[in-house]
């Protein structure tokens, strides 16, 4: 069934993001992000990170926070998200 994406209606799932790779990479998942996060975090949060589920910014940045506390490494947003 296809969706169809009404006239002033935001499209919500934008397709695998770049995290997801980087997560492989790294041999991460889920819930290694989940505790190496000092804020809350849900796998659920990462788990639409990484399908592309549109975001807010407050959820990225305890994606990218975490992210980087996980990998040790320095992360922009932009490495993480296409949109």
């Amino acid at each position: 069934m296809e969706s169809k994406v009404h006239k002033g209606e935001v499209e919500r799932n934008l397709g695998e993001q770049p995290i997801a790779r980087i997560m492989a990479d790294a041999g991460l998942k889920p819930h290694d992000l989940v505790t190496a996060s000092r804020v809350p975090l849900t796998h659920k949060m990462v788990s639409r990170a990484c399908k592309g589920r549109l975001l807010t910014p407050n959820v990225q940045g305890k994606i990218l926070e975490a992210l980087n506390a996980a990998t040790t490494k320095s992360h922009a947003l932009s490495d993480l998200f296409n949109y």
